[in-house]
């Protein structure tokens, strides 16, 4: 049996006014998952305003586990929160297949729902 090395974690940034890439290269699993939710939130929340548009760009993976499955629901519940829209980018067949096997392709990639913000001097009104 052959035991190829860990290929090198790699991540990426780009960050333009209205657009945040990160492209994500090697092993994203349970050992690499939280650089790359530190990476996303430290951009997300670097005093800027916030991107519209966050692209993950997967071109370069080679392998994901449920550990980075579950941070890229995270990653999208911080950009939902935010208003941004989530791109997944160049997903290579083994992310597609992981996508659709846990029914998460279509919740991962949906316009996120309109931030609306009520003022705090209005009362809710109530049905009578």
């Amino acid at each position: 049996m052959t035991h190829l090395p860990p290929v090198e974690f790699t991540l990426n940034v780009r960050r333009e006014p209205a657009v945040l890439t990160i492209t994500i290269g090697g092993e994203l699993d349970h050992d690499t998952s939280d650089d790359l939710l530190s990476m996303a939130g430290e951009q997300l929340t670097a005093g800027r305003t916030p991107p519209g548009d966050v692209r993950l760009d997967f071109h370069d993976l080679a392998y994901i586990d449920s550990s980075g499955l579950t941070t890229l629901l995270m990653i999208h519940r911080r950009t939902s929160a935010l208003g941004a829209t989530l791109h997944l980018d160049n997903r290579p067949a083994h992310l597609e297949r992981l996508l659709r096997l846990t029914n998460v392709l279509g919740h991962l990639t949906a316009p996120p729902p309109p931030v609306t913000v009520q003022p705090a001097d209005e009362e809710e009104a109530w049905p009578t």
